[in-house]
């Protein structure tokens, strides 16, 4: 999905005591198609062969299964938004909605987290999920990619392709890149072939890169991909694009070949027919079923906005508009989920500073909300209209689940910043003339410290960062003479969509003073030209409008999806953790710390979803029972309180660990409660009605 142009359209020692923490802690286009021959160069069968045999394929402009014309009626849901436990949960209110096909992205980033290294298991658990589909009697249409978008971060490729020298031109037919590309599928695609709905799997169609006329116009990439996947694939699958139901986006991202179809999205609210008349023009005579592969449902919404609503009955009745002529819909989204982790993503406006990142939140206003709740007017009034169109069985009573508000969590301060980097070793430092990015350092999400040292004057000095991303903390201590008790005093903030100078005080210190800068990395670009989206100091700092020279890079790492801490043992509080920790307005406790509690539960019975209120904390990331559900922002809002979702529970003692970067809860509580909240932040509302 690529939004925001619409509404048209040895880092061991460290990683071993942050796991610890977590444990104990608690134009006019074509006619030419009929010309153009199969891109497969296996023969395909006749047709009136195929249809003897189980296909899915597309003839007079309407999608077949078997021998019957067959109406897609879908829905996103993404199995990496979901946790494992609830995926038939929110499957089969799906179903009860009336969907017969579910479409989902998949995210190589998650996959393939470091060169080689793949993943399958867990959240990642591709395969399962689709066979999940298929027990539940739901198809699949399976968005592979290389390129997904979907407010995930990067738009799903992986980090670490930024750190690759010379430089990849990702979404091109750059030789090096498809090289990597063609090493994923090759990964990828042999688990997804047994699952074709040609070889007794739920898999009708694979999308191939997404919305590309929106980006780029480059032909021999697409065509590259096409020939990857259709050798993995074989000819018995439909394999297709999606772009905007404009002519210029149609143009630039299709492939004009006859077996890739051509599917379009465009606003809510839109006149679907004439679109679908130029959807025509770019697919082969008689293989242009009209399908709107990206129904929008409702909209994303990123920090500091109000939160994304739209009207119930306008949707369905835009909906009804397509499916009473027999066209097909995919609501994007049915079920949105959470951007578990560090993988939400980001948009900006025309430049690359304007940034804006996503909600930890993906609740979209879909009809089945973040929890799985479908008791609510938009899922009604969708589920009335599909009823009038759809012959499938809708003998399925949900209702919503229960949650349960566990109360206030006591907070304990339990290591800070200084204490973090003390425990890193030394061998996972990095030290360069100049800063260096996060993926150059091989630290793909989270924080990084950069730390260097300069004469402090008795005016005090001007620091300046041109181009960091996404958000640098500054602090300073007179480390040499340990006069602080290792304590950074902070000094200031800046933004990579507020770059401003930070003046820094003159200091008491008898030798050079220690300078450290807290970067964060919020979610990388994925959409638009700037998804070349490095994070970290990517810039020359300035001191008084000198280079400053001469950094230390320290990682700050904390786990990600799909890892889980290896080790355990009592931490201790190191020397330098004031155990008698108190707020007060000095700035030296506005370092950025580590901060522990739990929660009891009695019985299995009582394990229900809930949410962390953050209310009076600043900004930071979370973790229940080790497993990181996001960041949280209720100073700048709208989103208030996290999501936990009950199968992260367990019978006892929960623990709970946030990384609070600015300044914590007067009386150091969280509460566990039972109610999502929208309304954080400094705008009196919080609801954009779109």
């Amino acid at each position: 999905m690529g939004k925001i142009s619409r509404p048209s359209t040895g880092r061991h020692r460290l990683a071993f005591v942050l796991f610890l923490v977590l444990v104990v802690a608690v134009g006019i286009c074509v006619p030419v198609f009929a010309l153009l021959p199969s891109l497969t160069s296996h023969k395909s069968l006749p047709l009136d062969d195929k249809m003897m045999s189980r296909s899915f394929y597309i003839k007079d402009d309407m999608f077949w299964k078997d021998e019957t014309p067959f109406q897609i009626i879908g829905g996103d849901l993404h199995y990496f938004r979901v946790l494992p436990e609830y995926w038939e949960d929110r499957l089969l209110r799906a179903k009860a909605l009336g969907l017969n096909t579910i479409q989902t992205y998949v995210p190589w980033n998650l996959h393939e987290p470091k060169p080689g290294k793949f993943v399958f298991d867990g959240i990642a658990d591709v395969v399962s999920f689709i066979k999940l589909c298929q027990k539940l009697d739901l198809l699949v249409m399976l968005r592979a990619g290389p390129y997904i978008c979907g407010e995930w971060d990067l738009g799903g490729f992986p980090a670490w392709l930024l750190a690759v020298k010379p430089p990849l031109k990702l979404r091109t037919a750059d030789p090096a890149y498809l090289k990597l590309v063609e090493s994923w599928w090759n990964v990828l695609f042999p688990k997804v072939f047994p699952l074709l709905y040609s070889n007794g799997g739920p898999v009708i169609m694979v999308q191939i890169e997404n919305e590309y006329g929106s980006y780029g116009n480059d032909k021999a990439y697409l065509r590259n991909l096409v020939t990857m996947a259709a050798r993995h694939l074989g000819n018995d699958i439909i394999l297709y694009t999606t772009d905007g139901g404009t002519r210029e986006t149609l143009e630039k991202g299709t492939v004009p070949l006859y077996d890739v179809y051509s599917a379009v999205d465009f606003s809510t609210g839109d006149e679907p027919w004439p679109i679908f008349e130029l959807q025509k023009k770019f697919n082969a005579p008689g293989r242009s079923p009209p399908l709107s592969s990206e129904f929008y449902t409702g909209w994303l919404t990123h920090w500091g906005e109000k939160i994304a609503k739209t009207d119930a009955e306008f949707t369905a009745a835009s909906l009804e508009k397509i499916l009473s002529r027999n066209g097909s819909a995919v609501l994007y989204m049915v079920h949105g989920g959470t951007n578990f982790g560090f993988y939400c993503g980001a948009n900006t406006g025309s430049e690359e500073f304007d940034y804006k990142p996503d909600l930890t939140s993906y609740d979209y206003d879909a009809p089945i909300k973040e929890s799985g709740d479908i008791d609510n007017p938009k899922f009604k009034a969708i589920q009335r209209v599909i009823k009038k169109y759809s012959a499938a069985p809708r003998s399925i009573t949900l209702s919503n689940n229960k949650r349960k508000a566990y109360g206030p969590i006591k907070m304990q301060r339990k290591m800070s910043l200084f204490d973090l980097m003390s425990t890193t070793d030394p061998v996972d430092v990095i030290t360069s003339i100049n800063p260096i990015s996060m993926e150059s350092a091989g630290q793909m999400f989270g924080f990084l410290v950069y730390e260097s040292s300069y004469i402090s004057k008795k005016s005090g000095n001007i620091l300046r960062i041109p181009k960091v991303h996404d958000r640098a903390q500054v602090f300073v201590s007179c480390l040499s003479q340990d006069v602080d008790g290792g304590v950074l005093r902070y000094i200031g903030t800046t933004e990579r969509w507020n770059n401003q100078p930070v003046s820094i005080p003159t200091t008491e210190c008898t030798s050079n003073t220690s300078l450290f800068i807290l970067v964060e990395n919020m979610g990388r670009v994925n959409y638009g030209s700037y998804i070349f989206d490095e994070k970290g100091i990517l810039s020359p700092v300035y001191l008084d409008g000198q280079i400053l020279h001469g950094w230390k890079m320290i990682p700050i790492p904390f786990h990600n999806l799909n890892q889980m801490p290896n080790f355990s043992f009592e931490m201790q509080p190191t020397k330098k953790t004031n155990e008698q920790f108190e707020l007060t307005e000095d700035v030296g406790q506005k370092e950025p710390a580590l901060f522990a509690g739990e929660f009891s539960i009695s019985s299995v019975e009582e394990i229900q979803d809930t949410y962390l209120s953050f209310n009076g904390w600043g900004k930071g990331v979370a973790f229940v029972n080790k497993f990181n559900i996001g960041r949280y922002w209720p100073s700048v809002g709208p989103q208030c309180n996290l999501y936990v979702p009950a199968p992260l529970l367990t019978r006892g003692r929960n623990s709970v660990v946030i990384f609070e970067l600015e300044s914590p809860q007067v009386n150091l509580l969280l509460e566990a409660v039972d109610w999502e909240d929208f309304t954080c932040g400094s705008n009196d509302s919080k609801v954009n009605q779109l």
